[in-house]
């Protein structure tokens, strides 16, 4: 029986790889969750262009007070290791209502309507390179 013993040369580069792509998806994380963070503190503060934007959606402006509190809580889910992928989870439903609002006021679909998706895309991409077992999960990878 032939064993494969890997040497100390390939250790090295297979955790320098895992290690700058955990790194890369730490920062695609933070740059994620600095943006959604943005989204929360302007949907609590409420400026002008917050209100005008709410309104053009639709939405009465107490609603952006709630909106972002369901992201504050889904962004703190998001920021613990341990339960990334639940906050990942509720911020990909949180993004999906902004799909669906820009949808029924017909804003333009590349730029405006799937930004979020983009966006989601994003955070996932950001998410699994941090946590390259979640592709097993999706059947990606045995």
């Amino acid at each position: 029986m032939v064993t494969a013993t890997a040497t100390p040369s390939t250790d090295r580069s297979t955790t320098a790889t895992r290690s700058v792509r955990h790194i890369a998806g730490v920062v695609i994380s933070v740059v994620v969750g600095a943006f959604l963070a943005f989204d929360v503190v302007g949907k609590l503060t409420r400026p002008e262009a917050v209100i005008e934007g709410t309104a053009k959606l639709g939405f009465p402006i107490e609603q952006a007070y709630v909106m972002g509190t369901v992201l504050l809580i889904c962004l703190v889910v998001y920021a613990i290791p341990r339960t990334a992928v639940l906050g990942a989870l509720g911020i990909t439903a949180y993004l999906g209502g902004a799909v669906t609002a820009n949808m029924r006021v017909e804003s333009p679909l590349i730029s405006t309507t799937l930004f979020a998706v983009y966006f989601g895309v994003l955070m996932w991409v950001g998410l699994v390179l941090r946590r390259p077992e979640l592709l097993k999960v999706v059947g990606l990878r045995r």
